[in-house]
């Protein structure tokens, strides 16, 4: 099954790369959980991550593609300015200060069972990232996007570092192109 709506009241969807409508799917998803929890606050997009692992690389893949494309939302975290454990809070607290009642969108990869790998949720309220490598750090978003590049449970920084580039790049694909064409749906200059 290559998707699964896995709780009807919290609204969580997970969709598969290797799903042949994977890019459709995610950005009727992502249009829906906007619709949901938008708050018309200024739109935030936190893509979280380092590049200096290639499992971890998500969030500042897909932030690379956004910041230069999207535009109805400021974007942080990129491959040249990471969002990452080091500073995290500290652009938390500049967005909180920069912007009046964000609405923060999280991108961030993750660990989980092996049949998860490749997997995309998007699920309304905040992530907790670093928790796969058991860092203590804020909660994120007021919804979230993660993808799941590799199984956890067991050195997880190794395997961060043995993740396959194609896996998270085909992530990349998928969540940064719906992403941009679900915000222009979203604000009417979409098909």
């Amino acid at each position: 099954m290559f998707v699964k709506q896995t709780c009807v009241k919290a609204r969580e969807f997970r969709i598969h790369i290797d799903s042949p409508s994977a890019y459709k799917l995610f950005r009727s998803f992502f249009v829906k959980t906007l619709a949901d929890t938008y708050n018309a606050g200024p739109l935030v997009i936190m893509c979280i991550g380092t590049d200096r692992s290639t499992g971890d690389a998500l969030g500042p893949l897909v932030g690379e593609r956004l910041h230069k494309t999207c535009r109805h939302a400021r974007v942080f975290g990129n491959l040249k300015e990471p969002v990452h454990a080091v500073n995290l809070e500290k652009i938390l607290d500049n967005i909180r200060d920069t912007y009046e009642n964000p609405f923060i969108i999280a991108v961030d990869a993750s660990l989980g069972p092996s049949e998860n790998v490749g997997t995309i949720k998007i699920a309304p309220g905040s992530l907790k990232p670093g928790a796969g490598v058991n860092k203590k750090l804020p909660p994120v978003g007021n919804f979230h996007i993660t993808g799941v590049v590799n199984v956890g449970g067991f050195m997880e920084y190794l395997v961060l570092q043995n993740t396959r580039l194609f896996t998270v790049m085909k992530m990349v694909d998928i969540i940064s192109l719906g992403m941009r064409d679900g915000l222009d749906i979203f604000f009417g200059k979409g098909q």
